[in-house]
């Protein structure tokens, strides 16, 4: 059977955990956050539990995650959506109806959902300075909790992976991906180029990927020469 990308994640660690998986720049506020499989992994398998200890969470479930839309390529949106496939939600930007939980970041008002988890997106992902409303969850506070290994079942194949407005995706249909091993600069643009050209293509190709926010071609190519981007 063709592994899903949680079992990918996984492999990755085994065979190659302490090489980077995925560097994120922000060249408006000057971050730079590089995680290696082992770093990634650890946050995802955190967050699955969070999703499976605290919201007992059954496969098929749906998270509504604006997140994506707010923040598209940052490593904390790609945490979410790692998570949440391997436990088997499917990640929603449609503002689906009842959904687990919606995830956002710094813009958490106006969101409305039984549980809300904020995310203050800090490059060394700690949590907002000021207290969140009490319907409100930090999640940088609540993931410190869980434990940093995840050892729940594998889900289907044709669980949901991702709903926008111009698509629908099984697991499956996520790592439909072409492509050699190479470290690949992603410039950000729309939630699912940002996600598919970034973690998942990294992961399935067995690459790594420089995903960006902002800046112009000359910012760029300094940043694809210090980081060896090679395509």
């Amino acid at each position: 059977m063709t592994a899903l990308l949680a079992e990918r994640l996984r492999q990755r660690v085994r065979l190659n955990g302490s090489a980077p998986l995925l560097t994120y720049y922000d060249l408006a506020s000057g971050e730079r956050t590089e995680l290696s499989a082992i770093s990634f992994s650890n946050w995802v398998d955190k967050t699955s539990n969070l999703l499976v200890d605290e919201l007992a969470v059954d496969e098929g479930d749906v998270v509504s995650m604006p997140l994506a839309v707010e923040a598209p390529g940052h490593w904390l949106t790609a945490v979410w959506q790692l998570a949440c496939w391997q436990v088997g939600l499917g990640v929603d930007l449609t503002n689906p109806p009842g959904p687990v939980a919606v995830v956002t970041g710094r813009q958490w008002q106006g969101h409305a959902g039984d549980v809300i988890y904020a995310c203050a997106l800090h490059p060394m992902g700690f949590g907002f300075r000021d207290p969140l409303p009490e319907n409100v969850r930090d999640y940088a506070i609540d993931v410190r909790n869980h434990a940093d290994r995840y050892s729940g079942v594998p889900v289907s194949p044709d669980a949901m992976g991702w709903v926008d407005a111009g698509r629908s995706l099984s697991q499956t249909d996520l790592i439909m991906v072409d492509g050699l091993p190479a470290r690949r600069l992603v410039r950000v643009g729309d939630p699912w180029g940002a996600c598919h050209d970034g973690v998942i293509t990294a992961l399935v190709t067995g690459g790594s990927a420089v995903v960006v926010v902002g800046g112009d071609a000359d910012q760029l190519a300094k940043i694809a020469e210090s980081e060896r981007v090679i395509s």
